[in-house]
């Protein structure tokens, strides 16, 4: 049972890649964390951080995490990479993870800061939380989302499908079980079940 000094000085990675129709549920996410005394370090994909859609500006969003999180965002490789070094996080979370960001993770390729940052989180064998949002989670990118969850160190919020008629393959996780599934995972726990 969460209360609300279980995650307090707990100290988050807190990543955002570009499916920015879930953001709101994102920054609600950070907002919760950040209340319940976690310490967030913001991270940004390059899309994420420099794509204005309809869902808002890309400063605008920057601006938001922010305030969210007191620090600025980190938005290039070379500012995330001392993360794994310098042990900056306790768990990292990227929230929402695109299928383009699941699938460079799996394949280990590191060439945003967002996956400059988990994998250099990684590299201390540190938990990372995946909070994934994809229309083919369910399809093209089903094979990356198998092999993650079968990683070592890498936990899912649990998802489940979005849209099941108008978008069959889709999937997104389920952004209020993001504390639970941190919590869960800095004991080295998959929160179950993953598949809601």
């Amino acid at each position: 049972m969460l209360t609300k000094n279980t995650l307090a000085g707990v100290r988050i990675g807190y990543g955002l890649s570009g499916s920015f129709c879930t953001f709101e549920k994102s920054f609600a996410a950070a907002e919760r964390l950040r209340d319940m005394g976690a310490e967030l370090l913001p991270i940004m994909s390059f899309n994420a951080a420099s794509i204005d859609t309809r869902f808002g500006k890309a400063a605008d969003h920057i601006k938001r995490l922010e305030k969210i999180t007191g620090r600025s965002v980190i938005t290039t490789i070379e500012a995330a990479e001392p993360i794994g070094p310098k042990k900056l996080c306790d768990v990292m979370a990227v929230a929402p993870c695109t299928a383009n960001t699941a699938a460079k993770l799996a394949m280990g390729i590191t060439d945003t800061p967002l996956t400059m940052a988990v994998k250099s989180h990684l590299r201390c064998g540190r938990p990372v939380v995946i909070a994934i949002s994809t229309n083919d989670a369910l399809s093209a990118c089903a094979k990356n989302l198998g092999l993650l969850q079968n990683c070592r160190n890498y936990y899912f919020v649990p998802y489940s499908q979005d849209d099941c008629i108008n978008k069959p393959a889709s999937a997104v996780a389920d952004f209020s079980l993001i504390e639970q599934t941190i919590a869960a995972a800095l004991d080295g726990l998959q929160l179950q079940p993953v598949l809601r």
